[in-house]
């Protein structure tokens, strides 16, 4: 039997189409880690919330393999974010006020928790079709399975943005250039060093001749110039648990196993650079959370620029495509006789935990959508707002990481494999995200929120898309939900100085 035969993005529904309609106060579409938290907080408010969730699991990244919560300053983070970080703690039995490190599926086992609390329904493999819009406004999601949700408003909490684009809000995809904004890191990047190649790797088939064409991962196309605009989204990975306990599952060979693909790593590491499995960051029981690390690893650089307006037969090829590069990539560490003795048993030592993702084989069901669609509101969080440059006069959250992007391509230049696009420099201290920048622009869309893909610059999107970040916009989203089914008013139309009293009520965090 094929351990992964349940792992998929999507697959095409052939059951008996459903004709009911749900209504609700709240329809959150997305079971993210925002998703559940502003479908939470909107039940808490006295909401009718449900969740209408494309994916089989709750949590997003949160309990898809992203253990090692990556947060650039834990005091920043407030509400309901805080309140699920102390409860690892307590599972944990710890002593300090909160948990940053934790086992995948006791992050989902909480998010069920929340969502069986507060009575909110969830409807799993629900697919968006169509969004039905009047007026101005939603009026009914319609998905594959035939199902339809109309409520009076919606949250967009998946990673993608696919309610925000179905409903014509406008959008971005790529980096801009830096002119747009005045930014610095934005756009074309060479020059940072880190996951960046450490020796001179030959991009060739046959080295040194380069008219042999180029081995796999690598483009044919221009090197472009620093801030220069394009389409491209920083690379996408599995976050992978790993563990060493003697009953630990074995890298299996992938069911499309290419060992071509790693003819680049296998040079990298006879150059003398062996850091594929670098970032191996521990978690409880023995676990660990396997990211990127170096030039040449997890990351599939330059596979992921389909995907954000991919439909789902394009995304589902991607996301099997990073399956099989990242297992081929840890098969090919421990097997492929191109690898030292010494670094196949050392990536030997390691396998999947039996204990974890077990519909799955052991590996999560959650691909790493660093970033795809962004909004364009009428206020765009930028570098000058990490920076601290300019101020939100409407602060809904505070974001705090470095202002990040992975590669996003690999290319040649004067012979050698050079990676781009990679930024890493943090912000001087925390700073605001402004209630606008969750909201469509005045007159798109009137009871549409949208607390992760928001409108932000590509490398401003770098430094808010964290996972406690999220939960926090999708808290203080459903509060401002809430508010505009108060007043009856559009979401653009609410209040922010009562918005802002209920938020600190809540325990968010506005100002640092």
């Amino acid at each position: 039997m094929n351990p992964f035969a349940n792992l998929f993005y999507h697959r095409p529904f052939t059951g008996e189409r459903q004709s009911r309609t749900v209504r609700a106060d709240l329809c959150v579409y997305g079971g993210t880690s925002a998703g559940v938290a502003a479908a939470v907080q909107a039940a808490k408010s006295g909401l009718r919330a449900v969740i209408a969730n494309p994916g089989t699991h709750l949590g997003g990244m949160t309990s898809g393999g992203l253990g090692a919560t990556d947060i650039g300053n834990k005091a920043a983070i407030g509400g309901l974010s805080r309140q699920f970080y102390q409860h690892m703690l307590e599972y944990y039995a710890g002593r300090n006020q909160a948990q940053w490190t934790f086992e995948p599926h006791v992050a989902e086992s909480l998010f069920t928790q929340w969502t069986e609390t507060w009575k909110v329904q969830v409807f799993p493999e629900s697919f968006l079709s169509k969004a039905e819009t009047s007026g101005g406004k939603i009026t009914r999601l319609v998905m594959e399975n035939g199902l339809r949700f109309e409520a009076p408003v919606f949250i967009d909490a998946t990673y993608e943005g696919d309610l925000m684009a179905a409903a014509g809000v406008s959008y971005r995809v790529g980096r801009e250039a830096n002119s747009l904004y005045r930014e610095t890191l934005d756009g074309v990047y060479f020059g940072h060093p880190d996951h960046s190649f450490e020796t001179w790797v030959d991009p060739f088939r046959v080295e040194g001749k380069p008219d042999s064409g180029l081995v796999w991962g690598v483009s044919e196309e221009e090197p472009g110039f620093q801030g220069q605009g394009d389409g491209r989204v920083q690379a996408y990975n599995f976050r992978i648990c790993l563990s060493k306990d003697p009953d630990r599952l074995p890298f299996p060979e992938p069911p499309a196993y290419d060992p071509g693909k790693y003819e680049l790593l296998a040079r990298y590491i006879r150059s003398g650079v062996w850091d594929a499995m670098g970032l191996n960051t521990p978690l409880p029981n023995g676990k660990t959370d396997l990211n990127n690390h170096g030039a040449v690893s997890t990351d599939m650089i330059g596979f992921s620029r389909g995907w954000p307006d991919g439909d789902y037969e394009t995304r589902e090829r991607i996301f099997q495509e990073h399956f099989n590069y990242d297992l081929g990539m840890l098969y090919f560490l421990a097997n492929d006789r191109r690898v030292p003795e010494e670094i196949r048993a050392q990536a030997g030592g390691w396998g999947l935990p039996r204990d974890e993702f077990t519909r799955t084989g052991g590996w999560p069901h959650q691909l790493y959508i660093r970033e795809a669609r962004r909004m364009v509101s009428d206020y765009v969080v930028t570098e000058s707002d990490c920076r601290h440059l300019r101020a939100a006069k409407d602060p809904v959250a505070l974001a705090a990481y470095t202002m990040d992007s992975h590669h996003c391509r690999r290319v040649v230049l004067d012979g050698r494999c050079v990676n781009e696009g990679n930024v890493e420099v943090r912000p001087t201290s925390p700073y605001g995200i402004s209630y606008r920048s969750i909201v469509p622009a005045r007159g798109e869309c009137g009871n549409l929120l949208v607390p992760v893909c928001l409108s932000a610059s590509h490398i401003a999107y770098g430094s808010i898309r964290m996972e406690p970040v999220f939960m926090v916009l999708g808290q203080s989203a459903a509060t401002a939900a809430a508010l505009a089914l108060e007043g009856g008013c559009a979401v653009q139309d609410v209040d922010y100085g009562l918005l802002r009293k209920k938020l600190l009520a809540d325990g968010q965090i506005l100002e640092w």
